[in-house]
């Protein structure tokens, strides 16, 4: 089962009419008992805020393939309801048995897949990528993480469970990671197309 969380924004994060768009993101991170999600947003004063979070739950005791339809379907919808700009994924490192490592491969299959129909791109980031962000440490504890998020998004109270805060943690390293990777791709692909102009100069000469 999905549990949705509304989280009202604070008076800081309210937009002026006519502002610039704001930027989406869903935040998720994988498992097959319980994946957590969150939508965060970006404004155009750089200001983050959470939308919405929630829990995907399934039942242990259900067959392996109907717990996979109802997280593939339970994504469609979040997808569809909140129709997020971009997504975010945990990278996972498995070091747990090998049981947990293919639930969690095959959890992330379907939720790849959902997010393909639906035309969005994943960008994934590993776990101390996201903890070193958020918290400035790659080796922050999940209730540091809980309270980091806590104070980044202005909220009342940490997100919960630790599922939910990771999702909102990654859509929060997401925001604060895009732009700059942004920059640096499109300063790459403009030194790329002055290289080859170059060449091109070169080749007319001879």
């Amino acid at each position: 089962m999905t549990t949705p969380t509304l989280t009202k924004p604070s008076r800081q994060n309210s937009m002026p009419n006519g502002a610039d768009k704001t930027v989406t993101v869903l935040g998720i991170d994988p498992g097959l008992d319980r994946t957590g999600w969150a939508i965060v947003t970006r404004n155009a004063r750089s200001v983050l805020s959470l939308r919405a979070c929630g829990l995907i739950h399934t039942d242990a005791g259900q067959e392996l393939p109907k717990r996979l339809d109802y997280i593939f379907r339970q994504l469609q919808q979040i997808l569809k309801t909140y129709a997020p700009d971009q997504v975010a994924m945990e990278q996972n490192f498995f070091l747990k048995r090998a049981t947990t490592m293919a639930n969690t491969v095959m959890t992330r299959g379907v939720i790849i897949l959902a997010c393909e129909q639906a035309g969005k791109e994943i960008t994934f980031y590993p776990p101390r990528r996201v903890k070193m962000m958020i918290c400035g440490t790659g080796t922050a504890d999940k209730k540091q993480v809980q309270r980091m998020v806590q104070l980044t998004l202005n909220l009342d109270k940490a997100p919960s469970p630790d599922d939910t805060a990771d999702a909102v943690a990654i859509g929060i390293c997401h925001l604060k990671t895009a732009p700059l990777a942004s920059q640096i791709n499109l300063k790459a692909a403009f030194l790329e197309k002055l290289k080859a102009a170059r060449e091109q100069q070169i080749k007319k000469k001879r």
